[in-house]
């Protein structure tokens, strides 16, 4: 079985139910919305509840927030811990950066695309593209 970090959106709807099977199948998983040491997940809101008016100074200077701080460390931690990364579709660019990091260092990295997606040629440095469950669970099992 495998220890995996699920990399997607807080708006994506099918990242609860890819957790939810790794789990069923018996694989540990990081869910980045339910971290055990950061219950609920890092929000920028909770730095400031206009940050979407940020600046890039601001957003800069906001990156060495003590809870950017936290919500980051307890991501790169299950990161440093997986062994397999799956990449939930659509999704931005933090899950594209942590998807990036686990193919550069040699670690599985599934992608699954649950529905229509704009091609992306790239994905082909990954070890496997998916588009159904049973096929990201089969592609983490080998």
């Amino acid at each position: 079985m495998a220890k995996v970090y699920v990399a997607s959106s807080w708006r994506n709807p099918y990242q609860p139910e890819v957790v939810a099977r790794l789990r069923e199948a018996g694989h540990e998983v990081y869910d980045f919305r339910n971290p055990e040491e950061n219950p609920g997940g890092f929000h920028w809101a909770d730095i400031d509840e206009n940050w979407l008016e940020w600046t890039a100074r601001e957003y800069i200077d906001h990156l060495n927030h003590p809870i950017a701080e936290k919500g980051f460390s307890a991501d790169f931690r299950a990161m440093e811990w997986a062994d397999a990364c799956v990449l939930v579709l659509p999704c931005g660019r933090s899950a594209h950066t942590e998807a990036g990091w686990f193919a550069g260092k040699g670690i599985k990295t599934v992608v699954y695309i649950p529905e229509k997606q704009e091609p992306e040629l790239m994905y082909k440095l990954f070890d496997a593209v998916v588009d159904s469950v049973d096929g990201l669970l089969a592609a983490i099992a080998l």
